[in-house]
C-alpha cells in the first residue's frame, strides 16, 4: 500500500511531554468499527467496565534502561559533544547506537560519557566507535563489560525519551518513573510499552476481582518503532527485528481463554506483534523464544488477538499502519479526526483507544 495513505494532520499542541497523573486518569476512546463508526470518549479508570470476567488482558512487562547518553568525543585535541541513544545489545560489551549528530564520528574515535561531560571524571564509561553506518548509526566498544557496564549506564544514562517528546525538552529523574510501567521486570527494552503506562496497581486490583485475567509476554522494544518509513509502498519498508519470549504456560493459558470464548486483549502494540508472531495459522499460540520483525499492515489477517488498547499513533508510522490493519483505515482516520477534534493527547505520554476489529464488528 501506498504510505502516503496514513498521512494526517496533527496539531503540535496535542503531543503530550508529560503524562497525566494519576496513569489511570487518561482518557480512553473506544472505538467500534461499522456504519457509522461508534465511538465512546471515556477514562482508563472505566476499563474494567468495557470487559468481560474471563477476558485476558496481556501485557508486555519489558523494562526500558536508561539508554540515553551523553558525551565528549576526542580526536587528538578536537573534541565535540555527542549524544547517544542505546538500540541493541550486541554482546557483553558492545553496543549499536543512534548517535547525534553523526558526522563527527568515525571508527576509532573515543567517547566519554556522563552527565558532565567532565572528561577528568568518565573514564568509567567510556567507548570507541568501532563502526559507522547510515543515519547516525555507530557500533560503540565500551572499556566496561558485564555488570560493571550495566551499572554505569544506570548511573550516567537517562531514559530514552521518542524524538517527539526529546526534541522539546530533556529527559530528566522523573520519566525514570514516569516512562516505565508499574510491573516492568524483564531488563532489555530502549522504548517503553507505552500503551501499558496507563495502568496502577489499583487499576490491575480491580479488573483482576472483576475476573478479568492477567498474563505477561516480553517483547524487548527497539528504537526501530520510532524510525520514520521513508519508502513510499509498505511492501518497501524493512522492520526492525526485536527480541521476545512467550512462555509455554502462559501459551497454554491464553488458548483456554480462547477456546472458552472469551476475548485476548493485548495491551499495546509490543504485545499484538508478539502474539501475532507466536501464532499459527490455525490461531493457536505457541511458545516464543527469539526475534520477531513482524509487520502489520492492511490485509493482514489476525491469528490471535480479539481485542487492542494502544496509544494513539505518529502519521505515516508502522504502528498506525498496525491499528489501520486491526479496525480499518477509515475507521481509523475518522477515529483520529474525532481525537484531534476533543483534544485527545497524543504519543507516548499521551491518551489511549480501545480497538476492535474490523471483521469483529
Amino acid at each position: 500500500m501506498r504510505t502516503d495513505l496514513f498521512d494526517f494532520e496533527l496539531p503540535d499542541g496535542l503531543i503530550a511531554l508529560r503524562p497525566v497523573h494519576p496513569r489511570d486518569a487518561a482518557r480512553l476512546l473506544v472505538v467500534h468499527p461499522g456504519d457509522p463508526d461508534v465511538l465512546a470518549d471515556k477514562v482508563m479508570a472505566e476499563l474494567p467496565l468495557l470487559l468481560e470476567p474471563g477476558d485476558a488482558l496481556v501485557f508486555n512487562d519489558t523494562r526500558v534502561i536508561p539508554a540515553a547518553l551523553q558525551g565528549v568525543r576526542t580526536r587528538g585535541y578536537a573534541t565535540a559533544q555527542i549524544s547517544a541513544n542505546l538500540i541493541e545489545k550486541l554482546d557483553d560489551h558492545r553496543w549499536n547506537a543512534l548517535a547525534k549528530p553523526g558526522k563527527r564520528l568515525e571508527p576509532g574515535d573515543r567517547i566519554q560519557f556522563g552527565k558532565d561531560n567532565d572528561a577528568c571524571a568518565l573514564g568509567s564509561l567510556t567507548a570507541t566507535v568501532e563502526a559507522k553506518g547510515e543515519d547516525g548509526l555507530v557500533t560503540l566498544a565500551f572499556d566496561l563489560s558485564g555488570p560493571a557496564l550495566h551499572d554505569a549506564i544506570e548511573a550516567e544514562g537517562a531514559m530514552p525519551l521518542p524524538p517527539y517528546i526529546a526534541a522539546r525538552r530533556a529527559p530528566d529523574d522523573q520519566d525514570r518513573t514516569d516512562y516505565q510501567t508499574t510491573f516492568a521486570r524483564e531488563e532489555g527494552a530502549v522504548a517503553a510499552p507505552t500503551a501499558g503506562l496507563h495502568f496502577t496497581p489499583k487499576l490491575l486490583q480491580t479488573l483482576e476481582e472483576l475476573g478479568v485475567v492477567i498474563y505477561f509476554v516480553t517483547l524487548h522494544v527497539g528504537a526501530g518503532t520510532f524510525l520514520p518509513v521513508r519508502a513510499e509502498d509498505t511492501d518497501d519498508h524493512h522492520m526492525h527485528a526485536e527480541y521476545g519470549e512467550v512462555s509455554t504456560e502462559t501459551a497454554f493459558a491464553l488458548n483456554a481463554v480462547k477456546s472458552r470464548g472469551n476475548r485476548i486483549v493485548a495491551v499495546g502494540t509490543t504485545s499484538l506483534r508478539l502474539l501475532e508472531a507466536a501464532s499459527d495459522e490455525f490461531g493457536t499460540l505457541k511458545p516464543f523464544h527469539g526475534e520477531t520483525d513482524i509487520f502489520i499492515v492492511p490485509g493482514y489477517r489476525l491469528r490471535f488477538v480479539d481485542r487492542l488498547l494502544t496509544n494513539f499513533h505518529l502519521p505515516k508510522s508502522t504502528l498506525f499502519m498496525l491499528v489501520s490493519a486491526f479496525s480499518g483505515l477509515e475507521t481509523m482516520k475518522r477515529a483520529y479526526e474525532h481525537a484531534i477534534a476533543e483534544g485527545y493527547r497524543f504519543y507516548s505520554y499521551g491518551d489511549a483507544c480501545l480497538l476492535t476489529p474490523k471483521d469483529q464488528a
